[in-house]
């Protein structure tokens, strides 16, 4: 892990979702996307505005890397990610998982 943010409670506002391999050591942490609710450590509603993204599980996804608050590596192995994340379509449903 690169940035120090493995902590999935901690990430939350402005997101740029990194593909890129080579870039993975800049970003703040690594993530899977599941495919089920009840593994993930995150749970993510997308907001449609950045002001909305305030709390952890509420993420504005960005497409500039430059003026995101956090940047995030999404990779296609579990054993490589941080936490992992589902994406919900309630916000109700956004938020941590307990531990």
């Amino acid at each position: 892990m690169a940035g120090g943010y493995a902590d999935p409670c901690k990430i939350y506002g402005s997101i740029y979702l990194e593909r890129d391999a080579r870039r993975r050591g800049y970003c703040s942490a690594t993530v899977f996307l599941e495919e089920q609710e009840a593994f993930a450590s995150l749970v993510v509603y997308q907001e449609t505005s950045k002001l909305f993204a305030d709390k952890a599980g509420l993420w504005y996804i960005t497409d500039a890397r430059d003026f995101a608050d956090y940047t995030v590596f999404v990779t296609d192995n579990r054993s490589l990610a941080d936490f992992n994340i589902f994406y919900t379509k309630s916000r109700s449903f956004a938020g941590c998982k307990e531990r």
